[in-house]
């Protein structure tokens, strides 16, 4: 891996423990050589983790679309800002970057993006890793959602084991550099011609 994407919250949330674990997991990227690909902007955990990398020596790009420009205060110390036109071109350029994908706490911005990439990765579009950092117990609800999921029948076991977790950037970090995908159906089609 040589890039992961962020996905975060515009804020900080409730407890400094937020902005400590982004602060902690921009320079474990950095430590590692990681660059960081996230949403561009300066503001909430989005602009600590950003600027937690690019103070630990490490490589930024953020990909902020134009109408969000000052709603989200555009980074403008970062390594490289890609300008797209919508939220669809972000998620969609952020994936092409990335090698692999961690959600901090956030909002339902935060959840979509996750979701979205996750689903892509259950569909076999990409074999990257997709990890929830669970500071402070935040994603305790969702990775119980996914548990009864899988035991309702509404996802395989195989794409439960997609969705990593841990408490640390450490603990999720190495994960992701020991992730296997699991195998995908090749649906054949027919040959029309």
């Amino acid at each position: 891996m040589k890039s992961i994407a962020v996905f975060c919250g515009s804020s900080e949330g409730a407890s400094p423990v937020y902005k400590e674990c982004a602060i902690q997991l921009g320079k474990e990227l950095a430590a590692r050589n990681l660059t960081l690909i996230y949403g561009g902007a300066t503001v909430g955990l989005m602009g600590a983790v950003a600027d937690s990398v690019m103070q630990a020596g490490g490589q930024v790009i953020g990909v902020l679309p134009h109408f969000l420009k000052q709603r989200e205060i555009e980074h403008t110390r970062l390594t490289e800002l890609i300008m797209v036109d919508s939220m669809h071109e972000r998620k969609l350029k952020m994936s092409e970057l990335a090698d692999g994908f961690i959600a901090l706490p956030g909002g339902p911005g935060t959840m979509e993006e996750y979701f979205e990439i996750f689903t892509w990765a259950q569909l076999g579009l990409h074999q990257k890793p997709c990890g929830l950092l669970n500071v402070n117990h935040y994603y305790d609800p969702l990775i119980s959602l996914f548990g009864n999921m899988a035991r309702e029948q509404f996802m395989q076991e195989k794409h439960h084991a997609i969705m990593l977790n841990d408490t640390t950037p450490e603990g999720i970090l190495r994960q992701m550099a020991d992730y296997t995908p699991p195998p995908v159906k090749q649906y054949l089609t027919e040959d029309r011609t």
